[in-house]
């Protein structure tokens, strides 16, 4: 499946229309999210660096026009023009790992009309998927309070590829470790996993397993300790660790019942036999919500193991994005539909000290004690820097982090941050609105 053909198929028609046209003058499309999902205090930015990827290999091939034809049901040769399309433009961007809010450009495309019309719903594909998924997974690292936290979206993602975007993102927020090898090896992500239920049901005793378990793997060891009775698994797992001399690095993992009441007991037998160092895992439908409410009980739950519910991004599993003209042919243009209006013209966010920003207009000069979020990250089609790492995207994601206001974190209830809007965009609003409006005939 190419990347060029995987896109709405009213891309192609405008796109085919504006070079019949001659309609190649430079258009600036902006994305951005309308609202925050309910229960977003923020939203961390997220999906950038696919997305260069994706612009850098952008071109239309023999191949693809010969899928857009057989989707029109027309000849090949009246798709000819897209033929050998390529993304020459410019984009601007906040960067992997910024926290961004409502109304906020996360990305600016300029290119010949075509080309920037045609890349749309790819990116927003992208970018909208990651940043959900990645905002999910730093609420739950404000929910952990610094505790260590682990991916084990896998299995539950809505397909592999989204599993290894996941991994990724949680790293991004600082996850811990993931248990995707795949997402291990190629974002050098520290792998983590133990054993499953069947494992321990494979053997005649939950001794016998945990035993033949640490005989593979001789260092430290994890025990899933709830495949039968929650209580003899933690002792039968203390006593096989007493015998082979094992605590310091090893655990025991909790994956179901009444998680917080089950480590109290479970920390309980451990110290008693002498196994302080061993530490308790919980896993087992977990979200944010679930790991505040453990850590506020005061749970001696040393990590948690997430999975579903961050990786589908399950209680806001999309953004109300949009990917909208701002500008053609030097021309500042905006939409007037009821509930969706857009703001004109190429911007800029200037951010101010505790995240207060404002979005104003992309040749404004910068409010004093301001920094400006979007760069420019891509040239004549071309990257004009090296790929960002996912060091330097969780060194913003975590001074961010810190810089935003207590509401804003409130794992239940929070409040988020409203933009300003900068005099020159709120004036030139108007001005295209009256003119807009000026040209309207107003529905009978």
């Amino acid at each position: 499946m190419s990347e060029v053909t995987t896109t709405d198929l009213y891309e192609v028609t405008m796109a085919l229309s504006y070079l019949r046209e001659d309609m190649r003058a430079p258009a600036t499309f902006s994305l951005f999210v309308r609202d925050l999902p309910p229960g977003r205090g923020f939203l961390v930015a997220a999906g950038l660096e696919p997305a260069l990827d994706y612009l850098t290999r952008f071109r239309v091939g023999d191949a693809d026009v010969e899928e857009f034809a057989t989707a029109l049901r027309r000849p090949v040769t009246d798709l000819a023009p897209l033929r050998g399309l390529s993304f020459d433009g410019e984009a601007r961007a906040v960067p992997e790992g910024r926290l961004v809010f409502a109304g906020e450009p996360l990305l600016e495309v300029t290119a010949p009309l075509p080309q920037a019309q045609l890349v749309e719903t790819y990116l927003l594909s992208l970018i909208c998927h990651q940043t959900a998924v990645a905002s999910k997974a730093a609420r739950c690292v404000l929910a952990a309070g610094g505790r260590p936290l682990v991916d084990f979206s896998l299995r539950r993602t809505h397909g592999p590829e989204a599993g290894l975007q996941a991994a990724r993102l949680c790293a991004l927020v600082g996850f811990a470790g993931t248990s995707n090898v795949a997402a291990s090896c190629r974002y050098g992500i520290p792998a983590a996993g133990t054993m499953a239920h069947s494992y321990v049901e494979c053997f005649p005793s939950e001794e016998r397993a945990f035993r033949a378990f640490a005989r593979t793997h001789p260092g430290p060891v994890t025990f899933l300790v709830d495949t039968y009775d929650t209580g003899r698994g933690v002792a039968t797992a203390a006593r096989v660790l007493g015998d082979l001399g094992l605590a310091e690095g090893c655990a025991v993992r909790l994956d179901s019942g009444d998680l917080g009441a089950l480590a109290r007991r479970a920390r309980a037998r451990l110290d008693a036999a002498g196994l302080v160092d061993v530490r308790i895992i919980a896993s087992g439908g977990l979200d944010e919500y679930a790991v505040d409410r453990l850590v506020r009980e005061g749970a001696p739950i040393d990590a948690y193991a997430v999975g579903t519910k961050v990786g589908t991004a399950s209680d806001a599993p999309y953004l109300d994005a949009a990917y909208k003209l701002v500008e053609y042919d030097g021309r500042p243009v905006m939409k007037l539909s009821s509930a969706k209006v857009t703001m004109p013209g190429p911007k800029q966010v200037f951010r101010g000290p505790g995240l207060r920003d404002v979005v104003g207009l992309a040749n404004e000069e910068p409010p004093e004690g301001t920094e400006p979020l979007l760069r420019t990250v891509m040239r004549g089609g071309l990257r004009t820097e090296p790929p960002d790492t996912l060091a330097a995207a969780r060194a913003r994601f975590e001074a961010d982090l810190a810089s935003l206001p207590g509401k804003a974190r409130h794992v239940e209830g929070p409040v988020a941050p409203v933009p300003a809007v900068s005099a020159r965009l709120t004036a030139l609003t108007s001005v295209v609105r009256n003119r807009v409006i000026g040209r309207t005939r107003t529905w009978p």
